[in-house]
């Protein structure tokens, strides 16, 4: 597929005059959650929600980061998530939860991404 970065806005969930741009995150639909640095969850008073989740990375090692919620918009979607607090080192994600959330999907062939249609319903 190859590798592509977009650019996202965070808010705050509670305090939504809250928020930062993100110009650069890895699409990695093989990543759950989305990762986004602490400092800029921080900056925008993100509550760590959940503390001590264990995450199995792509080499195997096992490391533990907190988690908290955000509202994750890129270009005209948005939605609200769980968001891991990533530390030095750790890479800048947009994962596989998030995009189905914003209701997005990876075009491989242009590396980017686009609208994934009607939601299934029951």
């Amino acid at each position: 597929m190859g590798a592509f970065h977009v650019g996202a806005m965070i808010e705050n969930h509670t305090d939504r005059k809250k928020s930062v741009r993100i110009n650069k995150l890895l699409v990695d639909t093989g990543s759950e959650h989305t990762w986004l640095p602490e400092n800029v969850l921080d900056k925008i008073g993100v509550k760590r929600e959940k503390k001590d989740v264990s995450f199995m990375m792509a080499n195997g090692t096992i490391v533990t980061r907190g988690i908290g919620f955000a509202i994750v918009h890129v270009d005209r979607c948005f939605t609200i998530d769980e968001v891991v607090f990533a530390e030095r080192g750790d890479l800048v994600l947009l994962g596989a939860r998030t995009l189905e959330g914003l209701n997005l999907t990876v075009d491989p062939m242009r590396k980017k991404l686009v609208a994934a249609g009607p939601i299934p319903a029951a």
